[in-house]
């Protein structure tokens, strides 16, 4: 239901008649847009100027023969030529309410698209290490991760949620340690201060109970590798447990939890890991060499000796990787490129990567994966995000999640709640910095934008009540049956418009998997429906009941109506409510 497509493929067809024999690569950069100026009419095509050179023809020329065609489609008013050879289109009124009634009869066609053919896509996100509750700082990428994918389901696509465990390594080994010395604190043992390098959060307090509860003094006894199998289960389990119920607080569930350790595991023969590297090698994407030293700071995983390195650098990587340490252990990357051929033999067609900023280092190489382990069959797509900012009383405020000293992702929900985070987060690309400020979240006004959005459903909301209770028998009309041809105020046509614009935001949304984008049109929406509903107080006769004309108020209920179903409609992907009333 995307306007601009249904009016770009008429474009096609009056240009199949002046050049039946065009190339069609010439013809897929022919584009239909809002005009910059919208006094220039509703949408404006660059056929001409496109397909000027191939025809070897007068742009203008023939954007005025193009013209002349398609000012004969009744649903066209005028067709204008302007500045080089755009052609502008002025669309009839008749076309705007005949929308409204498609609106208002299918309005999933609206928010629900189907450009995405049910390709498989995987977006990972959070994907943050089990040693500990989220903090704010996993917020940003948690929200941006789980509105892409229910952007991606209104698209079309059939959308995997995943988190990644980071459950091996060695961080996890300093989790076991400090869970281990928070069940000598449960057996009575007075542990002093937390040591150096162990997570000192109170958070593996009821760790250490339950494993004083299950084991009694067993584990005392045993050294640090029999003490590791049983501790490591458990304190994973739990960080997971409580990470679940922070994401919860969102809003966001994950389809899957993949684990970092069955990647490892070898209780059946070759791991995945090892499955992975004699398929490379069978493939030539593996060979034994050296690399020079890099520049700069070395990284954690170079050794200046030969090893076993992936040939990242023909995918386009600032070098090639190795899989294998000097003590024949596989390196993080080694996992990296398992995990993504487990979910391209899964089928995915695209996976993205919702990652925070710090991990910029990993796309090349994560692009280079994808390309070298599918042969370009699948594609990589990484989007980071940037720090988000928290501000109180009017300083900032220090997270350190080592230290246990940090503002969790509970506190900042529990404190303006689940709508305010999500929509605020979207409220910027995700790769521009983020402030959030707990003030302006909190104020009921039109500089908080979430308020704002929400108050305007609210608004439809109520003057849909307000009509059920001063003119029932009006506001019992079935919107399909209200003349909507008697929508004719500029104001009223202005909005029909912008409801018309929500499949063609989601649609490029989705291609540039910029969720913030559906933030931005609600808030438009919103400023729009505002505007009008003001102009009601000043002029009587826009106001949506009007005693003395009960055809026009069926038409603006009607009206109100489609606007509810559309701001519900964007809210609903951005994981937000649209309330009723607000309080």
């Amino acid at each position: 239901m995307n306007v601009f497509t249904i009016f770009n493929d008429r474009v096609q067809a009056a240009i199949a008649t002046l050049a039946p024999d065009i190339a069609p690569e010439d013809l897929a950069r022919i584009t239909c847009s809002p005009p910059r100026d919208p006094a220039h009419g509703d949408m404006a095509s660059n056929a001409a100027m496109v397909l000027a050179k191939p025809l070897k023809a007068n742009p203008r020329d023939f954007a005025g023969k193009l013209a002349a065609i398609l000012g004969q489609d009744p649903d066209i008013q005028s067709a204008e030529v302007a500045g080089p050879g755009f052609i502008n289109l002025r669309l009839a009124p008749a076309y705007w309410t005949g929308l409204l009634h498609d609106l208002l009869k299918a309005p999933e066609r609206f928010s629900h698209l189907t450009i995405g053919s049910g390709r498989k896509v995987n977006v990972e996100y959070v994907s943050a290490n089990p040693t500990g509750p989220m903090h704010v700082g996993h917020c940003r990428g948690a929200v941006v991760g789980d509105a892409l994918a229910s952007l991606l389901a209104a698209a079309g696509f059939d959308v995997t949620r995943e988190y990644y465990i980071n459950d091996a390594g060695g961080q996890i080994d300093v989790l076991a340690r400090s869970a281990f010395l928070r069940y000598r604190e449960a057996l009575g043992e007075d542990i002093g201060e937390i040591p150096e390098g162990l997570y000192p959060g109170d958070y593996l307090v009821p760790v250490g109970e339950r494993l004083a509860s299950e084991h009694g003094t067993e584990l005392l006894n045993l050294d640090e590798e029999e003490m590791f199998a049983i501790v490591k289960p458990v304190v994973i389990d739990m960080m997971m447990d409580m990470i679940r119920d922070d994401l919860l607080t969102l809003g966001i569930r994950h389809d899957v939890f993949f684990s970092e350790r069955t990647l490892h595991d070898r209780s059946s023969g070759e791991s995945q890991i090892d499955e992975m590297l004699k398929e490379l090698r069978e493939r030539d994407l593996v060979y034994d060499g050296s690399l020079p030293p890099p520049k700069g700071q070395l990284p954690e995983d170079w050794e200046d000796r030969e090893q076993t390195l992936f040939r990242a650098a023909d995918y386009g990587d600032d070098s090639d990787r190795p899989l294998v340490k000097s003590d024949g252990s596989y390196t993080y990357f080694a996992a990296d490129v398992a995990y993504f051929r487990s979910k391209f033999q899964r089928g995915f067609e695209q996976m993205i990567f919702v990652l925070g900023a710090d991990h910029g280092g990993y796309v090349k190489r994560l692009e280079a994966v994808g390309e070298a382990i599918s042969g370009g069959k699948a594609k990589v797509i990484v989007r980071l995000c940037q720090l988000v900012k928290l501000m109180r009383n009017g300083e900032p405020v220090k997270m350190s999640k080592r230290s246990g000293d940090f503002v969790t992702l509970r506190d900042v929900v529990d404190e303006v709640g689940r709508d305010a985070v999500r929509f605020m987060m979207l409220m910027r690309k995700n790769d521009a910095p983020l402030d959030f400020d707990f003030a302006q979240v909190k104020e009921q006004s039109k500089d908080n934008a979430v308020f704002y959005v929400q108050y305007a459903h609210a608004r439809v909301k109520s003057v849909l009540r307000q009509a059920a209770e001063h003119v029932p028998e009006l506001a019992a009309v079935d919107p399909l049956e209200a003349p909507l041809h008697l929508l004719a105020d500029e104001s009223e046509v202005a909005l029909i418009k912008r409801l018309a614009e929500l499949p063609r935001v989601i649609e490029g949304a989705a291609e540039a998997h910029e969720p913030h984008r559906i933030a931005f049109y609600l808030s438009e929406l919103a400023a729009d429906f505002h505007g009008h509903w003001n102009k009601g107080k000043e002029r009587t006769e826009l106001r949506f009941i009007n005693h003395e004309h009960p055809d026009l108020t069926k038409a603006r209920l009607a009206f109100v109506h489609a606007i509810g179903l559309v701001l519900a409609g964007g809210l609903a992907i951005l994981g937000v409510s649209a309330p009723d009333e607000m309080r």
